[in-house]
């Protein structure tokens, strides 16, 4: 059983560069997500509405924790122009300390004083 402090990872996609960017901004500075990584354009290819389709989109890592999650996902949703946006939820076994308590304080709306050490 996972505790609301345990991390996740969510992955999405956005159609563009700039949503993908804004997606980001509003999770991070809302204190649902301690960092989003977007990453380079790749091509989905996928059946949609029995149709084979292909769009360029760009993937987005989502660090967060379990407690947060949901409210991830209802983010994603209201942000996403898709009918049906990508939104899966990978719980994160392990990793280092350090990083994992960072993301733990940034999900949680508890940045970290200026004299700790950023990740």
């Amino acid at each position: 059983m996972l505790r609301d402090d345990d991390i996740v990872l969510v992955i999405s996609n956005a159609p563009d560069l700039l949503l993908a960017k804004r997606i980001a901004h509003v999770l991070v500075e809302d204190g649902l997500a301690a960092c989003v990584n977007l990453g380079a354009p790749v091509l989905s290819v996928y059946r949609w509405q029995g149709q084979i389709e292909g769009a360029d989109e760009i993937p987005m890592w989502i660090k967060t924790t379990t407690g947060r999650q949901e409210a991830v996902i209802e983010a994603l949703g209201k942000l996403h122009p898709y009918d049906v946006p990508e939104i899966l939820v990978v719980p994160v076994l392990g990793g280092h300390a350090a990083y994992l308590d960072w993301v733990r304080q940034e999900a949680a709306g508890k940045p970290l004083d200026k004299e700790d050490k950023r990740v």
